[in-house]
């Protein structure tokens, strides 16, 4: 009997993704989670794979072998590669991706081959002229030499036929290793060569328009890191690189510490955190579902500053003394430095920090830290889910409703399903928090799939705050400010004056959001996508926030040739210029995605803001949740409307998540409160709501519109994407799936309820080069009903007509279609 070992590979398309049997060389320890070596196609050639199960063959197959082992010891463990399988089957993504996902992105490897001569060739024998360059350009070479280097030096190809008859008879020995990628333990930084510091300096070398701004950049602030280079001259990577070439500039690294928490000890007790009544018995209600011996999920809902994170760190000691280890998830690195301050606090070294923040470095070293049991608790965002924690007592998801807890990349996943799924596998609580729960959560708590807890006071002396809702219909039309009403101007002044902060809310980055043709109204769009362009004064540019195109801002007009532009529509930096007019004194800060490029800036600035280094904050929805600032007093929220008309059955849902959030940043000491909310439509019950803080309303209004129209949590929405380069071609393929998939449905599952939507362009219609077009589904997603599914999906990537247009499934579609 031979053993043999079922193995996934990697790029394997979705139509022959599947488990492939190979033999296991004699001698090779190969183990179920190891990463190997395999010949694959009929090329034989060789890819990475991962073993998900051994088993015994009878010889009876003719099966190809192992390559090589990558590890000596599993990196994923049995409950890892069900975890494998759960996301292949629920998400429709291949199984290398659900590998990838649960693995730290600086633990890739990468195959190299080399070539050296085997057998001598006798000399004086005449040999073909491709066989004989190669065979002179490898004589006399001490050591093997790389194939792209010496493909590239003779201009072969990889597959060349004389490459392949040199090894067969032994002429070339071919050989392959296997080498860590090069992790990212550096930040590159620019600045200035010696003896020029302004574009005078540059003599003897011409230099393009591109070229003149990076110079002049890094005149003004000396150095700055590529990356911030490249965004503020508005440039690509090319240019600072032909700068560096010409010995114009001068790269230089700065070293980023591969534990950038490390030495940071426990400094208070958790068990001295003096909780409230109801805090106590939320606290004893989660210590007893703890303790059960069977899988448990809780809400834990509760008006904002009411303490809910208090309660939660007395859970966690209380998970911890039995033994067992917790998973803390945020919805965004914006919400990590707080709360892992806080954890810090309590639990010192025990804590390890999971996030896109990190370099890839960093993230390996804390992913074989939790597995090796150096940390019992892990904190971060969506991805920390995956945290290889061997006995896990306590989940915890953080303002549970927040969208970004869902992937929108392969596999795209929800973090609160598979939460459930690792709780259910360790007996443990799944801890559900929020002061505004998602509509499908909480009306899981009223049907009592989840226990509720409920906290309906603000903790402490601190009271919710009086909200204003300004309507800017009735502004007048030569206000000081397009921007802020008159009342936010007053009380923001009032608040200067009395040392006390502010913070204000624009979910829209940049300077204007819409620029067109003063002319001919022509809209200034991206040519790859099908939205407008975004002027951004800190570079003077236009952008587009999906695929990161510039253009210039004098540009003339594509229409007309005319060069007058009208520019509308107001940013973050554009209320950030505004605030600095109107209130010279005051000390700003911007917080936004261009602003926090920076590793940890997140963390400096909000330790500056709660300092007191700062008077005000404008920043977009990052500075509206999770965050406990003692001196905050006002908080206004502007453009509200922009946040409640999306094409999105969750829009509302939303709106009045975020409008309750950022209000409740307010007064969250024994300082009152007030919170100003400026809108178009006053008369918006949303607004109203959120105004005072009443989700029970929101709720009962919110999901009765979901049972008349037939949305979560009432049924399931599952998307299903085409993308591609031709829109007539994505379009007939998006025809053709539905087709297939009403003639299944209809002739072999008449048993399934369901309604499909569709097909239709997505709502933006072409993003960087590429056509979209949607459909979806309202149904149940069982097992049954993904059987179907994935058999049109097949049965789609069978078709060789369709070869161009790629479909994706997304099994938590939130469109209305």
């Amino acid at each position: 009997m031979s053993t043999i070992a079922k193995v996934v590979v990697e790029n394997a398309t979705l139509h022959f993704d599947k488990l492939f049997s190979y033999l296991v060389p004699e001698g090779i320890p190969v183990s179920a989670g190891c990463r190997v070596t395999v010949p694959f196609g009929a090329g034989n050639r060789t890819r990475f794979g991962l073993v998900m199960e051994l088993g015994e063959e009878d010889g009876g197959a003719k099966l190809k072998t192992i390559a090589s082992l990558v590890d000596k010891e599993p990196l994923l463990n049995a409950e890892m590669l069900a975890l494998v399988r759960y996301l292949k089957e629920t998400t429709f993504c291949g199984y290398y991706d659900a590998v990838r996902t649960l693995l730290p992105p600086g633990i890739g490897v990468e195959l190299k081959y080399t070539y050296e001569l085997g057998e001598p060739v006798p000399e004086g024998e005449e040999l073909p002229g491709d066989v004989r360059q190669v065979v002179d350009y490898l004589s006399g070479r001490g050591k093997p030499v790389r194939e792209e280097t010496m493909l590239a030096a003779l201009g072969l190809a990889a597959d060349a036929p004389v490459l392949r008859f040199l090894c067969e008879n032994g002429t070339l020995i071919k050989s392959q290793e296997i080498r860590q990628r090069i992790l990212d333990e550096k930040l590159v930084m620019v600045r200035l060569a010696d003896g020029i510091s302004e574009l005078s300096d540059i003599t003897g070398v011409k230099i393009t328009a591109k070229q003149k701004a990076v110079v002049e950049l890094l005149s003004r602030v000396g150095q700055a890191s590529l990356k911030e280079v490249c965004y503020f001259a508005a440039v690509g990577k090319t240019v600072p690189d032909r700068l560096e070439k010409a010995g114009i500039l001068h790269y230089f690294t700065r070293e980023i510490y591969r534990n950038p928490y490390a030495n940071r000890h426990a400094r208070e007790d958790s068990n001295s955190i003096v909780l409230a009544d109801e805090q106590e018995a939320a606290f004893e209600s989660l210590c007893a579902l703890a303790d059960q011996d069977s899988p448990a999920a809780a809400l834990l809902y509760g008006v904002t500053g009411s303490g809910k994170t208090e309660v939660f760190l007395r859970t966690i000691r209380h998970v911890l003394e039995r033994g067992r280890g917790v998973i803390v998830m945020v919805p965004e690195i914006s919400l990590t430095p707080q709360t892992i301050d806080r954890f810090h606090r309590y639990f010192g070294s025990q804590i390890a920090v999971l996030h896109s923040g990190l370099t890839m470095s960093e993230r390996m070293d804390e992913w074989k830290r939790i597995k090796k049991g150096g940390a019992r608790i892990v904190v971060g965002t969506r991805s920390a889910v995956f945290a290889p924690l061997d006995d896990i007592g306590l989940i915890v998801m953080d303002e549970e409703q927040e969208s970004t807890y869902k992937s929108e990349q392969s596999p795209r996943y929800h973090a609160r399903d598979v939460a459930r799924v690792r709780v259910a596998y360790h007996k443990a609580l799944l801890l559900l928090a929020s002061a505004t729960p998602s509509v499908e959560s909480y009306y899981r708590a009223r049907q009592e799939k989840y226990h509720l807890l409920t906290l309906k006071n603000r903790y402490g002396k601190a009271n919710l705050p009086d909200v204003t809702i300004l309507d800017m219909s009735t502004q007048a039309l030569n206000a000081s400010s397009a921007s802020l009403s008159q009342e936010l101007i007053e009380q923001l002044q009032s608040n200067l004056d009395h040392h006390e902060q502010s913070i204000l809310l624009l979910n829209r980055r940049g300077y204007n959001t819409l620029v067109k043709c003063a002319v001919c109204s022509t809209v200034a769009q991206c040519p790859h996508c099908s939205v407008a362009l975004t002027y951004h004064s800190a570079n003077g540019h236009l952008m587009c926030h999906y695929c990161g195109y510039v253009a210039r801002a004098d540009e003339v007009c594509p229409t007309c040739g005319s060069k007058l532009l009208r520019f509308s529509g107001a940013g973050t930096q554009k209320v950030e210029q505004e605030l600095r007019e109107l209130f010279p004194d005051a000390r700003i800060l911007r917080m936004d995605m261009d602003t926090t490029m920076a590793r940890f800036s997140h963390e400096k600035y909000f330790a500056d803001f709660s300092a007191g280094k700062y008077d005000m904050i404008i920043g977009t929805q990052m500075v509206a949740k999770g965050l406990d600032f003692p001196n905050v007093t006002l908080v206004g929220v502007l453009s509200a409307d922009a946040s409640l008309y999306a094409q999105d059955y969750r829009s509302y849902e939303r709106a009045f998540s975020l409008f309750t959030q950022v209000v409740g940043r307010s007064g969250r000491a024994e300082k009152a409160g007030r919170a100003y909310i400026q809108t178009f439509t006053p008369e918006n019950t949303v607004i109203s709501l959120a105004a005072a803080q009443d989700y029970d309303s929101f709720f009962a209004q919110e999901i009765e519109s979901r049972r008349i129209h037939l949305y979560p949590p009432f049924c399931d929405m599952v998307g299903v994407g085409f993308s591609g380069l031709v829109n007539a071609q994505v379009r007939d393929a998006a025809q053709c799936f539905v087709a297939k998939f009403a003639e299944l449905a209809g002739g072999e599952y008449p048993d399934l309820p369901l309604r499909v939507l569709g097909p239709c362009e997505s709502q933006i219609n072409r993003v960087a080069g590429k056509y979209r077009w949607r459909m979806a589904v309202k149904c149940s997603y069982n097992a049954r009903f993904r059987t179907l599914l994935w058999r049109v999906v097949e049965w789609y990537y069978a078709q060789n007509a369709q070869k161009d247009v790629s479909v994706f499934i997304d099994p938590k579609y939130e469109n209305s279609i």
